[in-house]
């Protein structure tokens, strides 16, 4: 395999996180005032759905990255889409809140075996030290899923109401994203280390990795950023409003969050030879940390939440990227499908967590509880960071 088609095989790849974020991700919210009005269900229970999705994703990660070091990440990458749409097709069927939870259940499941988690391992797996790179360019594209599925939604509702658009957002998966990524992972197993991703791993190797410190606090840092971010960006309009912004200029500030994610992987793109991995974790969770500090002080100059929509922006867009890659350079790359499948636990189950932390702090003390939460979630992430930065790589 050329260069150039590696190359290339990474935008498919990219193209098909895009269209799967969108598609299983982003096309439920999008959706959510069509989707009210057309079955007359409440938004709880609409919403649980999704929500045990997740919850059945952190369960189902783990095995997934037991098959991906099985060398069958590519088939997860090409089949679990295939399952997501025939369930996100069915969702537009779905006559009583019964069935709807369950076909997202399926999708929960399908998830577990095709959003970055999978993507990611298949990657390093197939190109070791190089797989930063490549997963930094799957990031900068995947990151404007959320740009594109708002719009198309908002007009596939218009169109074809909020049923109708469940089927077009199936459709994409099918149609776009599954070729894509096909075709990426034929050309990607024609590379030089197509042997490595068949090579089954030894034997206790997650439970080997679970007795270094080294796994916690990895899974610990991230779930702690996580839960810190899903936090902000559930209450993001609430918050602003309660430091004194227009509701013109909070929403402005709320949309620039995707684009400083996109704007943060550019930056670290462009200087990839020159920052290391944990001078790069410690500089985005220096930045998360800074974003907590800038949105208590906007109670003084409404004008900062736009500095925390860069910050925050910014910093969780760089760190959605180096967990993998901090995975393999700390604890290797043997078994790291399974190894980086139990550390993405931990921030998954933070985020699922995420907005009902968040309301019980808003309940408990107010919005001035959420920021000192938030802070001491950035800080201690920090300090957790600052730990792991001062433990040297694997040998």
């Amino acid at each position: 395999m050329t260069a150039g088609r590696a190359g290339v095989a990474v935008w498919l790849l990219a193209l098909g996180q895009t269209l799967i974020y969108a598609g299983s991700y982003y096309a439920f919210p999008a959706l959510l005032p069509d989707l009210l009005a057309e079955t007359g269900w409440s938004e709880a229970q609409l919403a649980l759905g999704p929500t045990l999705a997740f919850l059945v994703m952190a369960v189902g990660t783990p095995l997934t990255g037991r098959l991906v070091d099985r060398g069958l990440g590519g088939e997860l990458l090409i089949w679990a889409p295939v399952v997501a749409a025939l369930a996100l097709a069915g969702l537009s069927l779905a006559d009583r809140p019964a069935v709807w939870i369950a076909l997202w259940l399926v999708i929960g499941a399908a998830q577990a075996g095709m959003l970055y988690e999978t993507c990611f391992a298949f990657l390093t797996r197939r190109l070791g030290a190089g797989a930063r790179a490549a997963i930094t360019r799957v990031t900068l594209v995947a990151g404007l899923a959320g740009t594109l599925a708002f719009p198309l939604g908002h007009w596939l509702g218009d169109v074809m109401g909020g049923r109708g658009a469940l089927v077009a957002f199936a459709g994409l998966l099918l149609m776009l994203a599954v070729p894509a990524n096909a075709l990426a992972v034929r050309w990607l197993r024609q590379g030089a280390r197509a042997g490595a991703d068949r090579t089954p791993p030894p034997p206790g190797v997650l439970m080997a990795a679970l007795r270094r410190p080294v796994f916690w606090g990895i899974a610990g840092t991230f779930a702690l950023i996580w839960l810190n971010h899903t936090i902000l960006i559930t209450y993001v309009l609430v918050l602003f409003a309660e430091r004194g912004a227009a509701e013109g200029a909070a929403t402005l500030a709320a949309a620039c969050i995707g684009p400083a994610q996109v704007l943060g992987r550019i930056v670290l793109m462009m200087n990839e030879a020159r920052i290391g991995n944990a001078p790069a974790v410690m500089g985005a969770l220096g930045a998360v940390v800074l974003a907590s500090l800038v949105l208590w002080m906007a109670g003084a100059a409404p004008g900062l939440i736009f500095a925390f929509a860069v910050l925050q922006g910014a910093g969780a867009g760089v760190l959605s990227i180096l967990r993998p890659v901090l995975t393999a350079e700390r604890l290797g790359h043997e078994g790291f499908g399974v190894i980086s499948g139990a550390i993405a636990v931990a921030p998954i189950l933070a985020s699922a967590l995420g907005p009902s932390v968040g309301a019980w702090a808003l309940a408990a003390g107010g919005a001035q509880a959420v920021y000192a939460l938030v802070t001491g979630l950035a800080l201690a992430g920090l300090a957790l960071g600052g730990w792991l930065a001062a433990t040297g790589p694997r040998p």
